[in-house]
């Protein structure tokens, strides 16, 4: 009976030492450690954001795989190549324990397309490191200047820099800092890499069922987007989906002299006008009956977006407005609801080429922000039968002369849907496991937002494989991300670090 309480004593302590083994990196070794490979990292950095990522060029895509594989092959990861009809995902792996959940992270690797003729450095693919000057600009400084020590606020211009192949780099030299230290993460790793999520990430959705059994895992994490305002640590929760819609009405074949034709002709952009004016209130409230069925914000819910510390009044000053659609009552809120946003208008000419001319069509670019509560198709037929009401005829196409002839207002209707929202509840095991993370590194709860009100292909892992997600954002909220002079903050990539290396050694529990 003795041997028996000496063998689970043994057993209990064991588990206990292995379970402060993994925490051993406590706040300050995690900074020190980091600072030590801070520079490798952005040189590593430096490196893939040197290499052009537009998902629409195949070499582009193919460049951007071969280093992948090169940088977590080196890393003990054995990686996979997960073929699709387009551009493949690259899923890595790093097994460590039966007994140990898996987490799933995700990735993305590839980037919007540049105008360069508005960056201001020689190209948006070979990254510069820039201070803020006098003017509240910013200049070029030389690599060298960091040999010394950095400051937290230069920052790296790029294609790339924050959206997101920051990300990338943290998570890498993360897991640099744990070999170092002969740490092993606290879970099975799997890491899934997106090369064409800026292109709504078409392949993705059939690609997780094709593979489920390689994908599945216990939580996910998305390394992705950018932190709350505040640039505190930050955990989003959620994330809406997204459906486009392109809208076309036609007017008279060719356009037509606007003075012997103008209080004749209808105008199609002026009918545009009044279909688009005719979907909101003054308030920017959807008048559509139904639009908002099923979403209701108790008030438990509503302090716990309140939470959250915006300073609407820095927001709109930050912005240019001094109002605010009346959807909800404050920003959090309002990212609870499907959005309806006109995205785009086009008709006629204008500037330089504009003339007197009734034009002879009309498109408006229309996005649907979707929430989990919304359903894609019954909030696309509620558009659909809306427009209808207003005497719409739909055409596929341009309308045949028969059509002209018997409606007389024509429009086309085309719509893609990308994928769908997804929510993890806060407090979660996921959620608390990242929670406690976080306070491990920086020593304070993170800021914890519910749903962030941009998209990202998360929900065919959530929907599909049934695993929890949560993103954790690292990079500057002003970031310029999908524009010119995209750039990150040399003081967020060390914190990001920072956050994946502690993420990495907390135990899920």
């Amino acid at each position: 009976m003795r041997k028996n309480y000496t063998y689970i004593f043994l057993i209990a302590f064991l588990l206990c030492n292995a379970s402060l083994e993994a925490q051993k990196l406590q706040q300050k070794q995690i900074q020190a450690l980091t600072k030590k490979h801070l520079n490798d990292g952005i040189l590593e950095l430096k490196e893939i954001l040197s290499i052009p990522n537009n998902a629409s060029y195949p070499a582009h895509v193919q460049a951007n795989v071969k280093w992948c594989e090169q940088a977590f092959g080196k890393r003990d990861f054995q990686t996979r190549l997960l073929e699709t009809d387009g551009p493949p995902l690259l899923l890595a792996s790093q097994f460590i324990s039966q007994k140990l959940p898996t987490v799933l992270i995700y990735l993305q690797i590839d980037g919007q397309p540049v105008d360069s003729s508005r960056w201001f450095q020689p190209s948006p693919y070979e990254p510069v490191l820039k201070t803020a000057d006098a003017s509240g600009g910013w200049k070029i400084i030389d690599w060298s200047s960091l040999e010394n020590d950095y400051k937290p606020d230069w920052r790296i211009f790029a294609r790339s820099a924050s959206d997101a192949k920051g990300p990338v780099i943290m998570f890498l030299k993360a897991m640099d800092i744990l070999a170092e230290q002969n740490v092993k993460p606290s879970f099975n790793l799997k890491v899934i890499m997106d090369f064409e999520e800026e292109l709504g990430s078409p392949h993705l959705p059939g690609a997780v069922k094709t593979y489920a059994e390689e994908l599945m895992a216990d939580h996910m994490i998305v390394l992705d987007g950018p932190r709350h305002p505040s640039n505190e640590p930050t955990l989003t929760f959620g994330a809406r989906g997204i459906q486009t819609v392109t809208l076309k009405i036609f007017g008279p074949k060719n356009p037509q002299h606007s003075g012997h034709y103008g209080n004749y002709v209808p105008n199609p952009a002026f009918r545009m006008a009044h279909l688009l004016a005719s979907m909101k209130d003054e308030y920017g409230r959807v008048t559509i009956p139904g639009y908002y069925k099923g979403i209701s914000l108790d008030e438990k819910t509503i302090a716990l977006l309140k939470t959250v510390p915006d300073d609407e009044a820095a927001i709109k000053k930050m912005i240019g407005i001094s109002g605010q659609d009346s959807v909800a009552d404050f920003l959090q809120a309002s990212r609870q609801y499907p959005s309806l946003n006109i995205r785009g208008l086009q008709s006629g000419w204008v500037e330089e080429e504009v003339r007197t001319i009734v034009p002879d069509f009309a498109i408006a670019e229309i996005d649907i922000r979707l929430v989990k509560e919304s359903d894609p198709e019954y909030l696309l037929n509620l558009l659909r039968a809306h427009i209808a009401a207003q005497g719409y005829h739909f055409v596929v196409g341009e309308p045949a002369d028969a059509e002209r002839q018997d409606y007389d207002k024509l429009i086309s209707m085309e719509h893609e849907y990308s994928y769908g929202a997804f929510r993890t509840e806060i407090n979660s095991l996921t959620g608390n496991w990242l929670s406690a993370a976080l306070e491990r590194a920086f020593g304070s709860t993170p800021i914890r937002i519910r749903t962030s009100g941009g998209s990202i292909p998360i929900s065919p892992f959530v929907i599909t494989l049934g695993v929890p997600a949560v993103t954790v954002p690292t990079v500057n909220s002003d970031n310029n991300q999908h524009s010119p002079n995209e750039n990150l903050r040399l003081g967020n990539f060390e914190e990001g670090i920072r956050t994946v290396t502690a993420i990495l050694t907390q135990p899920i529990e």
